[in-house]
């Protein structure tokens, strides 16, 4: 089966996810029974692309997914967030501003130009053209419980 690389990728994601891998064989083994039929070439180059790493003991671990355990611990430490025109603020327990922006500033599917961050209130700056609503849908994935914490 001829299977676009997004969905390839994505699939490897869903196997490392469910089960621990701790090799390229087994990876392509659980592929194939996918349905997902691969080289070892474009395997490895999926894993480098997927900040896939192994780790002894573990097999491999995905960079993003160990992410997405920080984003979820980092979406309880939103206190508010707002938007007026251009601009949003994103409201944290004291100290995390800056790792609530170091975490969206790495993540280029949100829609924003930059962030600037103090203690406990966080700036972002939306490119013309962009709304709240933009921002918002690309937020939601990374921090789950910030859209209970939006102020109309």
């Amino acid at each position: 089966m001829q299977v676009n690389t997004k969905n390839r990728q994505q699939a490897i994601l869903d196997i490392l996810q469910a089960q621990p891998v701790f090799s390229q064989e087994e990876l392509a083994l659980h592929l194939k029974e996918a349905g997902i039929v691969t080289t070892q070439a474009t395997l490895s180059r999926d894993l480098k692309a997927l900040k896939i790493s192994k780790v002894p003991g573990e097999g491999y671990v995905s960079r993003l997914h160990s992410h997405s355990t920080v984003a979820n611990n980092l979406s309880s430490a939103i206190v508010r967030v707002q938007f007026s025109g251009q601009l949003g603020v994103i409201k944290t327990l004291p100290g995390l501003a800056s790792a609530i922006a170091s975490f969206i500033d790495h993540h280029e599917q949100v829609p924003v130009i930059g962030t600037i961050a103090g203690d406990d209130t966080l700036l972002l700056v939306l490119p013309a053209g962009r709304s709240a609503a933009d921002v918002m849908e690309a937020l939601i994935p990374l921090f789950p419980e910030i859209q209970n914490r939006l102020v109309l």
